[in-house]
């Protein structure tokens, strides 16, 4: 069995590259996304926090066809990235991973059209099986 977002030593073709930012305040967490979604011919950019994944964005919005954030971040949280960015009109695809969320958090979530929610551990299959998606 998989471990959360072990690299596997196979590798999927995707569909196309996608252009990913990854805020998440975890460096371990970071580090093993890049290199999960780096082997199946992802570019990832990642930050330890929101606000640095919004001034990134901020800068250049279409820079990144999806954004993947942690819900809970120290500065700015998942749920107010996720607020700016539909603000600024944020042409990707957002998708949000966390270990806990409320229900209300949830409804706020959704409310704010995320593509998609994923609650951690985040494998790297069900990672994999998403992106064929996008």
């Amino acid at each position: 069995m998989s471990s959360p977002l072990q690299p596997q030593a196979t590798t999927t073709k995707p569909k196309k590259s996608l252009r990913v930012l990854y805020a998440d305040d975890m460096r371990e967490l970071r580090q093993l996304l890049e290199v999960v979604l780096g082997r199946d011919g992802h570019t990832v950019e990642s930050v330890s926090d929101g606000h640095l994944a919004y001034e990134l964005l901020k800068a250049n919005p279409a820079a990144y066809d999806v954004v993947i954030t942690d819900h809970h971040m120290a500065k700015v949280s998942g749920l107010e990235l996720v607020a700016r960015l539909r603000a600024m009109a944020y042409p990707g695809r957002i998708i949000v991973f966390s270990s806990e969320l409320s229900e209300e958090v949830d409804a706020h979530y959704r409310q704010l059209q995320v593509d998609h929610i994923m609650p951690k551990p985040v494998f790297p299959s069900d990672l994999r099986a998403l992106f064929a998606t996008l």
